[in-house]
């Protein structure tokens, strides 16, 4: 876990990894064979359907983006997402994908875990502490040059390397996402892959964290497992022997 106090930059001794990040690096190193295996064949899927998302969800998120950006720590954010994905001319980028406006929802809206957004968000004060110590201004003020140095820099701390992953983590669902979640307006991120969306896609209130709460599965052991049995067969033994 991060010491509040003690730790106070990128560049900080007393830093260490937090907990959500080792798990879900846990979860990466298992899922990532099934994942490639997904990948190899998404570029032979048919291009994109038209979508539901309705022209009005669309503005709301362009003006809810536009009044973020205006201040901390949603400024630095922005900055950063969009200097992680630039525009290209081979892809979209974070402000296309409306990277900010996904990780609002995720800050916000989704149930994030508190110790990651509160990481996430300490970061934007060491990252603006980090820049204006060597630039003299906030992080978002810099020009692209001083902004690619300044990232450079805080990717050699583990700090930095945890915080720059979590942010690019979060581009990557807000490309692959369904659009309810608030980023890949019209499946923009989808086209670019030339990935074929499953139908029907989820609207707000229909959204993983918005469904019911399913029944309760628990993954017991073989040893449990036959115990478990064993259990039953005496039970429906017994209960033939009391009606006979």
């Amino acid at each position: 876990m991060i010491n509040e106090e003690q730790c106070r930059s990128f560049f900080d001794k007393n830093y260490q990894t937090p907990e959500f990040i080792k798990e879900r690096q846990k979860q990466l190193q298992h899922n990532r064979r099934h994942f490639l295996k997904s990948a190899a064949g998404m570029g032979a899927l048919a291009s994109l359907s038209s979508f539901s998302i309705t022209a009005k969800t669309q503005i709301s998120l362009h003006e809810l983006v536009n009044s973020l950006v205006k201040t901390e720590p949603w400024l630095t954010l922005d900055a950063t997402l969009n200097h992680l994905l630039p525009s290209s001319a081979t892809g979209p980028s974070a402000r296309e994908i409306k990277a900010t406006a996904y990780l609002y929802q995720v800050m916000n809206v989704q149930p994030t875990e508190q110790d990651e957004k509160d990481f996430i968000l300490k970061g934007v004060g060491w990252l603006n502490a980090y820049a204006n110590s060597e630039k003299s201004a906030d992080f978002a003020q810099l020009s692209f040059t001083d902004k690619e140095q300044l990232l450079r820099g805080i990717s050699q701390s583990t700090a930095g390397q945890n915080w720059l992953n979590t942010l690019l983590g979060y581009i990557f669902e807000a490309m692959l996402s369904a659009p309810s979640y608030g980023g890949n307006p019209n499946g923009i991120g989808w086209q670019w892959l030339e990935h074929q969306a499953g139908f029907p896609l989820p609207e707000k209130g229909q959204r993983y964290f918005e469904l019911p709460t399913r029944a309760r599965i628990d993954l017991l052991s073989p040893e449990q497992y036959d115990n478990k049995r064993l259990a039953s067969r005496r039970k429906k033994a017994h209960q033939g022997t009391r009606k006979a």
